[in-house]
């Protein structure tokens, strides 16, 4: 199987951002041994190492890529017969516009909508880069989506990027009619830190009562801070992709202080929310080698005991990003990861699952 560097930066919404920022990953020091990796991940995993390599990032290296972000000659444009646009929209007292971008309006129509939030570690990333993935969900949904440009950490901590977040879904929902929305059927949907900015959102609509919520769909999300820094994970797990002190640098950019310590704000990290009921049904996807296994099966775990219904698919030796990588290498397990997803956000908006 060939994999090329098209293939791997234009393979996962979780990436989106990396390979157009210079910012690289340290080299591990544990080495993962090829045949702890799914079989068909193999063949991947030494050209993912090779991109990812490189000096570890800092808060001065995060700093000093801003704006320097340009788009890769291979970059997958987005598609033509799925409308889209840029919107700026207001926030609130105190904190400035931040940008939108509106995925197969059909102004007259009333469709499921989803909103989208961007993954990149809270650090890195942009809605930008996920307007061609969002438009190939929404042309087999036949849906609509919004995907929020959120403001990123270190230089804003989670009080902006969950309003930039929540602005965007309340934005959804009052204009569900200008853009064929349907104001009933609308999910929140992330992968990485963008899966745990939905699970924030998730957990602020049900506590402000406004916009209501018909599924989370969240993958491979980043929900608890200590990960990496007080809980430490075995050596062969977050060697690939997004390691503990990604992880680390990460969560204390988001939150503003160090990860893992007693006084995390709760509202920023939801796996340490004590109060998981009365939140919309849910899907987790996450691999074995994740970094946030464990958290997000116990985040699974919590939401059913909490009465809502969460579905869970754990993939056996996968690692962060395995799916969107290896769906467009033409490996079987993405394509399997995509049917299983794309169902899930079905039964959330009361469609019929495909075969």
């Amino acid at each position: 199987m060939e994999f090329t560097r098209r293939e791997w930066i234009a393979g996962s919404a979780a990436l989106a951002g990396w390979a157009a920022t210079p910012l690289r990953a340290a080299p591990a020091p544990y080495e993962l041994p090829i045949s702890m990796v799914h079989p068909e991940l193999r063949p991947l995993v030494p050209q993912i190492m090779k991109f990812s390599g490189g000096p570890p990032m800092t808060r001065a290296s995060i700093l000093a890529g801003r704006g320097k972000e340009v788009k890769h000659p291979f970059y997958r444009p987005p598609l033509d017969d799925v409308p889209w646009e840029r919107k700026t929209i207001s926030v609130g007292k105190g904190h400035p516009d931040v940008a939108i971008y509106i995925v197969n309006a059909k102004p007259g129509t009333q469709r499921p909508a989803i909103l989208h939030t961007h993954g990149g570690g809270y650090i890195i990333g942009s809605a930008n880069d996920s307007v061609r993935p969002m438009q190939e969900i929404c042309k087999e949904l036949d849906c609509v989506a919004v995907t929020v440009d959120y403001r990123l950490a270190p230089e804003t901590t989670y009080k902006g990027s969950i309003e930039d977040n929540y602005a965007g879904l309340k934005w959804l929902h009052t204009n569900a009619a200008s853009i064929g929305a349907d104001p009933a059927k609308i999910a929140v949907m992330g992968e990485s830190a963008g899966g745990g900015h939905a699970a924030m959102l998730a957990i602020i609509a049900r506590d402000r009562g406004e916009v209501p919520l018909c599924f989370q769909c969240l993958i491979y999300p980043m929900l608890d801070d200590r990960t990496g820094s007080s809980v430490q994970k075995p050596p062969h797990v977050g060697t690939i992709i997004w390691t503990p002190p990604q992880n680390r640098l990460g969560w204390e950019s988001l939150l503003g202080q160090k990860p893992g310590i007693t006084n995390a704000p709760i509202i920023a990290v939801p796996a340490r929310n004590p109060n998981l009921k009365g939140l919309p049904p849910a899907f987790i996807g996450v691999g074995t080698l994740d970094l946030f296994c464990d958290e997000d099966i116990d985040y699974g775990q919590r939401l059913s005991m909490a009465g809502v219904m969460c579905e869970t698919i754990v993939v056996p030796v996968a690692f962060h990003g395995f799916d969107g990588i290896s769906k467009s290498a033409g490996a079987p397990l993405g394509s399997w990861f995509e049917t299983v997803k794309m169902n899930a956000l079905r039964r959330g908006f009361g469609m019929a699952a495909n075969a």
